[in-house]
């Protein structure tokens, strides 16, 4: 039986992934795809339902994104959200126009009609706004739903024809009943069913991984993370022994990563694992190297040929596994074709080389981070395993600000590792999205043991985040920030001076690189 979903298009808000995630959390499969999209490809596909997506565009403006008309005609239930439902009422007849008060932040919805859309819920309920245009004439067949102060048309709803619009954010935390809504749309509207969960994911997954690997071998990149950890549990479920692991040494990793991996996946988890020590390789490659950019396309293009090479040793083989996830792919935007830039190259998205040797298998590539680590607990990994921080793919050397040397390196894993004993003791480890150390290109002045010493600038990066689209600097304890400094400046060689991050993304992201 296929599976419902709901398509998203994307007009470009920062909380167009978080739509995805909550309708996701509502049990409905959901997968953002290009506003632009045709309506008979979009139909092709057969989703259950369509949400158009808020955006920082004004609908105003004849330059704004504008999806095919011909969707209505589809004849399935769509819900227009912010920018959505302005587009929707523009496209339908309706008016739009700048408003005269921009709107944002929390207000109080008045529920005309509870019910379909806003069933369940009470005549006044705290909503968040985040707008400076305003519906000001209902296209033919709508009727006003809800109100705000500012927002005559905060909620519209043509029952007959099943389309829907919100001025509002139900998907944010600042709408408290935001959930209850979309579950209306979702299921007491669209009908879908609530199917996705873990359990059937792996169901699927392994059924879907048996059909195309066949009795192929695969060969599966396993850095000791939780995405390449889960990955390998999954194929291993799937394939067995035609899994082939190949841990790689790059000499980019934290302290003792390569004992730990060794230890834990052959001997726990009994996976078919194969060590390579490419320490050399990598830092020749990237010797003298100072662009993240390039860094990241040079580490792809290093590994993949080290896979290459092992495939050869290894037999014929004709796959190879990586740990993609949505995230990955949503920022790697131009897979998309959306509105939103692309903020970074993704190593496991962009640094693959055009004519690759081997099919790809992306199994998480649909999934959320929070999603990945729900899988790992279905699957049986570890809780130390399934909690860890997220690791970037090219490792240490974007944490490494300009060239990459064994000496900076190894003033960064000392960094590092006596930060993450820190936050591990005062009980913040699993709060946190990530905690690291970033060696700065820079010197600085300092007196130690009465002398003057000119050494080494470490940053301390801490935020809290839900899926790594957005993340907010964590307001770590003053206590904890001066014995994080003092260790690391007492304890690691080379390092003089201690500075705290406390940019948010955005504007910022989260790794410096």
């Amino acid at each position: 039986m296929a599976r419902d979903w709901i398509a998203i298009l994307d007009f470009g808000s920062q909380y167009t992934h978080l739509i995805a995630r909550r309708i996701r959390e509502c049990g409905v499969y959901s997968e953002i795809v290009p506003y632009n999209i045709k309506a008979e490809n979009l139909s092709a596909r057969m989703p259950k339902a369509i949400v158009l997506s808020g955006g920082p565009a004004s609908v105003t403006s004849t330059k704004s994104p504008s999806c095919d008309k011909d969707i209505f005609k589809i004849g399935l239930p769509i819900l227009g959200i912010c920018y959505g439902a302005q587009l929707m009422a523009k496209l339908l007849g309706g008016k739009v126009a700048k408003a005269k008060t921009r709107e944002y932040g929390k207000a109080i919805l008045r529920a005309r009609s509870r019910k379909d859309l806003l069933k369940g819920l009470s005549a006044k309920e705290q909503v968040w706004m985040s707008h400076g245009d305003k519906i000001t004439k209902l296209p033919r067949g709508f009727d006003i739903v809800g109100s705000t102060d500012n927002a005559r048309i905060a909620a519209m709803a043509d029952e007959r024809r099943r389309l829907y619009g919100v001025q509002f954010h139900p998907e944010v935390v600042h709408t408290p009943k935001g959930k209850r809504i979309l579950r209306n749309f979702l299921i007491n509207i669209a009908g879908c069913r609530a199917d996705w969960s873990m359990h059937s994911f792996v169901k699927a997954s392994v059924r879907e991984l048996r059909e195309r690997i066949g009795s192929e071998k695969v060969l599966c990149a396993l850095s000791g993370g939780v995405d390449s950890s889960v990955l390998a549990l999954l194929l291993h479920k799937a394939i067995g022994k035609n899994l082939i692991a190949i841990f790689v040494d790059n000499g980019l990793l934290r302290k003792d990563e390569a004992r730990s991996v060794r230890q834990k996946f052959k001997g726990r988890y009994h996976i078919n694992l194969k060590t390579v020590d490419a320490r050399e390789k990598f830092l020749k490659a990237l010797k003298g190297v100072t662009d993240p950019e390039k860094k990241r396309k040079i580490i792809g293009r290093v590994f993949i040929e080290i896979f290459e090479k092992e495939a050869k040793r290894s037999g014929r083989i004709r796959f190879l596994a990586q740990g993609t996830l949505y995230p990955d792919v949503i920022e790697s935007r131009s897979a998309f074709g959306g509105p939103s830039a692309t903020i970074k190259t993704h190593h496991n998205v962009g640094g693959l080389p055009r004519h690759l040797k081997f099919g790809l298998i992306e199994p998480l590539r649909e999934l959320f981070k929070d999603e990945v680590r729900l899988l790992g607990k279905e699957l049986g990994l570890s809780a130390e395993m399934v909690h860890r921080q997220p690791f970037p793919g090219p490792g240490l050397a974007v944490r490494i600000i300009g060239t990459i040397t064994e000496a900076r390196l190894d003033i960064l894993r000392e960094a590092d590792w006596v930060l993450i004993d820190e936050i591990k003791r005062s009980g913040l480890y699993r709060k946190l999205w990530q905690s690291f150390s970033v060696l700065l290109p820079v010197r600085t002045v300092g007196v130690m043991g009465d002398e003057r010493t000119y050494e080494n600038v470490v940053a301390v990066r801490a935020v809290t985040s839900k899926d790594a689209m957005t993340a907010n600097w964590a307001k770590l304890p003053y206590g904890l920030l001066e014995s994080i400094s003092s260790r690391i400046i007492n304890e690691v060689r080379g390092v003089n001076r201690v500075v705290y991050d406390i940019s948010s993304k955005p504007p910022s992201t989260i790794e410096w690189e």
